[in-house]
């Protein structure tokens, strides 16, 4: 395997941060966040970053072919010449084939989309539990990593609040976004033969461990 060229799937609250950073660490690969590299492209003020800043001033989505040329940027650093990890791109399937393209152009090819699965209820449980310190940014769970003394910071006795993000209503239009948009991209890698499923409600050791095997696993089979 002369790279490792990943995709990171799932819905939000899925624990993809977690396992991109094990991920990202392990095998010295780039964690590339849309989000981040946009936000780098307009501060660096390159060509497809002003571009872009064009129709963010405006109020409009920027195009997949912004987006795109910004990925590719990033994908053609000298720290991806190895590998890397895509995250929150592609979102949808025609972005998707667009990268696909791009990469063949490149003579690269996309390794393995991993889906970290989990279902509604439990993304719901997860993101609308959390409480933070507003002035820390130290985040709770109600259940899962609740605070001594309930709504009350630990550290320094702040009063913990819900993030309007975290509110049970955003959390499941986001749910519904994922769906409508990015859950296509699910039967799209897998009809490729490049889609692998890992169960999102395990332990985040569990989660890695089943990653780490299956690429491990590809990896010998690419050398057979």
């Amino acid at each position: 395997m002369a790279d490792l060229n990943l995709i990171l799937l799932g819905p939000p609250g899925a624990g993809k941060g977690t396992q991109a950073a094990q991920l990202t660490n392990e095998f010295g690969i780039p964690h590339i966040s849309t989000g981040d590299i946009l936000r780098a492209a307009l501060a660096n003020e390159t060509t497809l970053g002003k571009e872009a800043k064009r129709y963010m001033d405006a109020g409009e989505l920027v195009p997949d072919e912004v987006i795109i040329g910004v990925v590719l940027e990033r994908i053609a650093e000298d720290d991806a010449r190895d590998g890397f990890l895509l995250d929150g791109f592609p979102r949808t399937v025609a972005q998707a084939d667009a990268l696909g393209g791009e990469l063949a152009q490149l003579d690269r090819r996309l390794t393995a989309a991993l889906l970290i699965d989990v279902p509604d209820d439990i993304v719901v449980k997860r993101i609308s539990g959390r409480r933070t310190n507003p002035r820390t940014g130290r985040i709770y769970h109600v259940d899962f990593d609740p605070p001594k003394q309930e709504g009350i910071c630990d550290e320094d006795g702040t009063e913990l609040i819900q993030r309007d993000d975290d509110k049970e209503e955003t959390v499941r239009t986001r749910l519904t976004v994922y769906h409508e948009q990015t859950a296509p991209l699910i039967d799209y890698y897998d009809e490729r033969g490049l889609l692998c499923h890992f169960d999102g409600t395990a332990s985040p050791r569990e989660v890695h461990a089943h990653i780490r095997s299956t690429l491990a696993t590809l990896k010998l089979e690419d050398e057979l």
